[in-house]
């Protein structure tokens, strides 16, 4: 029976098909053979001892004849060992039986087991099949996975210990808008701090000769009225009273364009580059009492002080023309070379320009504070409109900085490399770019430096271009110190040779010498060569940014293209000139705005002191030109007798307000730009020219204005005797 099972169990393992079944039959048959041997064992072990006492009693028995008691022992001796042998025969018959009966039960597990078998074979077929479709896949993630493993431990290899900052609202990532607005913010209160001087000290002289020239005309009347019996506080009064009146409306029609229309104005340069609320109006009762105040200074004053001045006269002195001024001798006659050469209408203008004193300096003053505010609004313009261009088109020629993580492995760079060479990609270069900082500007805040250096100053030409904004002379990069940008230099306060102190990424200050500056107006930034890199920082040179110059310069594919870099997992950030562009270009658009009106009210004071000077001139001196008409001069002679006068004051405005237009010009772009930005210095053939073309326009059409009043004066009306 267990030779039928053995062989049974040795077919089935000759399949190659085993499993937990097989085992179990297979431990159970080898337990069955082993009792087995064990009980054959026993067997022979009895059967030898029952030989043994068989040997014994057959000698027992022949040697029974020496002694009965050695008979008996021997008996009792085979006895026990048949008896022995008896039990063991006994066990035997048991196991065997037993192993018979575990022998059928398993051959009853081994029919049922190979049906398992057999679906478990089937079940195995398909796993199998749904292995192998499987396995490439299992085994490109299992390669990728490893892969990883091994970039990731290369990138645990690279890591760094962070450094850590602190930065206020105007320092921090999220500082741009807010130092922008500022900066507007700041620009509104600066040029509110100097035009309102101006124009009131402008709009007060063309008052004060308002004023006056209304007392000469009402002279006659003054003497009557005096002559009526009125005090001089009663005639006084009349003149205060209309100089009050008039005063208080214009301050009120002043007054409410000042807090509804100029708000409008400012808030909308505002929201050029801003989303804002909509603007609070709000009534200002202090600015509303010094402009009451003001104004009443300059027309009830005057008023009031040539007013007194004329009522000091008799009656019957008033009810006359005004006597002309006495003439007398001027400086250029003390120069006969110069005195001599000038001919009749030259000498006679001359004298009358220094016979009206006070009329000679309203003119030049007034031409003077139109100029100068002209020259300066449009050389402010011309300062900040082409910043921008200069800065991108001139100086800066890459799109991009491209700055690399700390810890990148062989494969993020390669990664890099591969965009780099992308079709959208002009050409490219390895810097070292870091961020430095140090505390200083108007504020006192962190400024944010930007350093790049370089291992090969030739081709660095093709990216950035450092030369002195004024010989336009090209700045080297040396092993024994850095070319740093113009603002920088203004707001450290050095010069070539001087030394500074920065602020690395580490927080360490590091000592730069200043072997140049190079014109850039937005921006701080330092340039130096992988010598002088070495030298500051003590550490080897090696890249960690590329400088990017893309085929496509637009605002579009330069944000496009960075977003591009920004998905690259080995890139730390991308700076984008676009960023300081847009930034520019909201200061930009706000002045030019607030420059605009501030042109605008220069052409109309121009306008307005020039019409009122020229007509007080004629008016005053009607009787003059009606004169020198009788006498035989032309309608243009007689026109130019007393218009060359104009035009010779107003040149002189012209060239003073070109002066105190400079100085304006050159306080704004001072004090107005932040600290990042710097407003081109030098000022446009157009702010120098177009205040001129101005005044000429202005006084062309008086000209003619007067000349056609000349042409229609009534010479007779005007000469006529009063007495």
């Amino acid at each position: 029976m267990l030779d039928k099972v053995g062989a049974t169990l040795g077919k089935w393992e000759q399949t190659g098909i085993t499993g937990k079944l097989y085992e179990q039959i297979r431990g159970k048959y080898d337990m069955a053979i082993n009792q087995y041997n064990e009980a054959c064992a026993e067997y022979n072990r009895q059967l030898n001892a029952y030989n043994a006492g068989l040997q014994q009693y057959q000698n027992a028995v022949a040697r029974l004849d020496q002694g009965s008691q050695a008979y008996r022992s021997n008996a009792d001796n085979l006895a026990q060992a048949s008896k022995q042998i008896a039990e063991k025969q006994n066990e035997l018959g048991k196991a065997v039986s037993q192993a018979g009966k575990q022998v059928a039960d398993g051959v009853t597990q081994l029919i049922q087991g190979q049906r398992d078998i057999d679906k478990a074979e089937t079940e195995y077929q398909s796993k199998l099949a749904e292995f192998n479709a499987q396995k490439p896949e299992a085994e490109r993630k299992i390669s990728e996975a490893e892969r990883q493993i091994t970039l990731a431990e290369e990138k645990i290899d690279n890591l760094t210990v962070p450094a850590y900052s602190v930065s206020g609202r105007r320092e921090g990532l999220t500082s741009q808008g807010y130092r922008v607005y500022m900066v507007i913010e700041g620009i509104v209160a600066k040029l509110a701090d100097i035009f309102p001087i101006f124009l009131y000290f402008v709009a007060a002289l063309v008052t004060f000769s308002t004023m006056g020239r209304m007392v000469d005309e009402e002279r006659t009347n003054s003497g009557t009225l005096k002559a009526l019996g009125y005090g001089n506080a009663d005639v006084m009064l009349k003149f205060t009273v209309y100089g009050f009146a008039a005063s208080t409306l214009g301050t009120c029609i002043g007054v409410l364009a000042g807090h509804t229309l100029l708000p409008l104005i400012v808030a909308h340069a505002y929201s050029a580059g801003f989303t804002m609320p909509d603007i609070m109006l709000k009534f200002h009762p202090w600015i509303t009492m010094a402009a009451f105040a003001l104004a009443w200074i300059s027309a009830v004053v005057p008023a009031w002080l040539a007013a007194s001045k004329e009522l000091r006269e008799k009656p019957a002195s008033l009810l006359l023309p005004k006597p002309p001024a006495k003439g007398s001798k001027i400086l250029l006659e003390h120069f006969p070379p110069l005195w001599n050469r000038l001919n009749f209408t030259h000498k006679v203008t001359a004298r009358n320009i220094f016979r009206y004193k006070t009329r000679m300096f309203m003119t030049i003053f007034g031409v003077c504070g139109a100029v100068s505010l002209l020259t300066a609004g449009l050389a402010v313009q011309s300062s900040i409109g082409q910043i921008g261009n200069r800065q991108f088109e001139e100086l800066i020629h890459y799109d991009l900085i491209v700055a690399e993580e700390s810890d990148t492995n062989s494969a993020q760079r390669e990664e890099i490399a591969t965009t780099l060479k992308g079709k959208t990609v002009q050409s490219s270069t390895a810097v070292r770019y870091e961020e430095l900082s140090k505390t200083a500007g108007k504020e006192n805040d962190k400024q944010s430096i930007t350093l790049l250096s370089t291992d090969d100053a030739y081709n660095f030409n093709e990216y950035l271009t450092l030369r002195d904004r004024k010989t336009h002379q090209p700045q080297i990069l040396v092993n024994n110190g850095a070319v740093i940008s113009e603002r920088l230099a203004e707001m450290l306060n050095v010069s070539v040779g001087d030394t500074f102190t920065v602020n690395d990424e580490n927080g360490a200050q590091r000592t730069i010498k200043v072997a140049g500056i190079s014109e850039m107006y937005i921006g701080h930034f330092i340039f130096m060569n992988a010598q002088c890199y070495e030298h500051v920082f003590g550490d080897q040179y090696s890249t960690n940014a590329y400088m990017v110059r893309l085929k496509d310069h637009s605002n579009a594919n330069t944000e496009r293209q960075g977003a591009k870099f920004m998905k690259l997992a080995a890139v730390r950030g991308v700076v984008q000139n676009t960023t300081q562009k847009n930034m520019v270009s909201t200061i930009v658009g706000s002045l030019n705005q607030i420059m605009e009106v501030l042109i605008l009210v220069a052409v109309l004071l121009a306008v307005v002191i020039l019409y009122d000077l020229t007509n007080l001139n004629v008016s005053e001196r009607i009787r003059e030109l009606s004169t020198i008409k009788v006498l035989g001069f032309h309608t243009s002679e007689t026109t130019m007798y007393i218009y060359r006068e104009t035009i010779l004051l107003s040149l002189l405005g012209i060239l003073a307000g070109y002066g105190f237009g400079e100085w304006l010009h050159r306080y704004i772009i001072t004090e107005v730009p932040p600290d990042e930005v710097m407003f081109d210095p030098a000022i446009s053939w157009i702010a120098l020219a177009a205040p001129a073309i101005v005044v000429a326009v202005v006084l062309a059409v008086l000209g003619w204005i007067v000349y056609r009043q000349l042409e229609t004066v009534d010479m007779l009306e005007a000469l006529k005797s009063v007495e």
